[in-house]
């Protein structure tokens, strides 16, 4: 059967599974997950925002992640709890299509965050005497809009040839939210265009690149970590970009599975929910409890409340 698109065209998300007793604890967790994220990404927000000790570039850059953690974890998750509440779920074209340009766009932009986090790493281990002259205050504007800025362009392309494809041969989207392999499979369209797009674009472009200039910061960062000799440094050196290579790894081995797994529908939704829910849970945490100053922040601002 073939569904002309227009703007009226209602979507069905099939959410993560049919069985009533797996929609109870899925919801629970996710509820929980969900608070517990917009919690932690808040609470490190407003650290960076009104600590004047953390008024540095990588503060400003993780600050910039967890406005990315919290709109991603909303914008994905709020079909589960959504659909549970009301048992409706259902989803108009133009909300489906907002919400795979937004998913797709902060994807995008966590990416070159993380990118520019690695390059601040770089030159605070191997240009330390420059570090200031480097990473002023200019240089992070510039990097942070840009980032914002490539992250919400590059997801047009992909986006606009989606937008004509003019029918579908269903309308129940296999995920727990508007993605754009799921809706691929859904098109009667020759999507062979769109999947070059995809895969050039949004994979190799915002993917491999990011990846690649993050790999070659570390080979810097690592081959002058070696050249320390006391062993004493090289523990300091490793532990002020250990944070930010668990998160990198964290990331982007979670977007493998996503995208690039072999097609197991199942184990795809368990890689997006974790992707969505589990990894901006965990950024706060990972930069909270394995950072020095961020827990001395903590400290200044929340002891005086008791």
């Amino acid at each position: 059967m073939e569904i002309f698109r227009n703007y009226t065209i209602i979507f069905i998300i099939h959410g993560i599974t049919d069985d009533p007793r797996l929609q109870v604890i899925i919801f629970s967790l996710v509820l929980l997950i969900y608070l517990i994220t917009l919690t932690g990404n808040m609470t490190f927000l407003l650290l960076v925002c009104f600590d004047h000790h953390l008024h540095t570039p990588m503060y400003i850059f993780l600050g910039n992640l967890s406005i990315v953690d919290m709109l991603c974890s909303t914008i994905t998750q709020q079909n589960i709890l959504l659909s549970f509440i009301t048992k409706d779920k259902s989803i108009s074209y133009i909300a489906c299509m907002t919400q795979m340009y937004i998913f797709g766009s902060l994807t995008g932009h966590e990416l070159l965050i993380l990118t520019a986090m690695s390059y601040d790493r770089y030159v605070a281990i191997c240009r330390p005497l420059l570090y200031h002259n480097i990473m002023n205050k200019r240089t992070c504007v510039l990097l942070n809009c840009a980032c914002w800025t490539w992250g919400f362009l590059q997801v047009m392309p992909p986006l606009g040839v989606f937008y004509t494809f003019t029918c579908y041969s269903s309308m129940v989207i296999n995920h727990f939210f508007c993605d754009i392999l799921p809706l691929m499979k859904l098109s009667c369209n020759d999507t062979s265009l769109l999947h070059t797009f995809f895969y050039m674009e949004c994979l190799v472009l915002i993917g491999s690149t990011p990846f690649i200039l993050t790999f070659i910061s570390y080979i810097f960062i690592i081959r002058n970590i070696l050249k320390i000799r006391s062993t004493t440094g090289k523990r300091k050196a490793f532990y002020t970009c250990s944070s930010h290579l668990t998160v990198v790894l964290l990331l982007y081995t979670t977007l493998f599975s996503q995208y690039l797994a072999p097609d197991l529908k199942d184990s795809t939704k368990l890689s997006a929910l974790f992707n969505t829910a589990a990894v901006p849970l965990l950024n706060p945490l990972i930069y909270s409890l394995k950072n020095k100053e961020v827990k001395a922040a903590l400290r200044r601002n929340l002891v005086p409340l008791k």
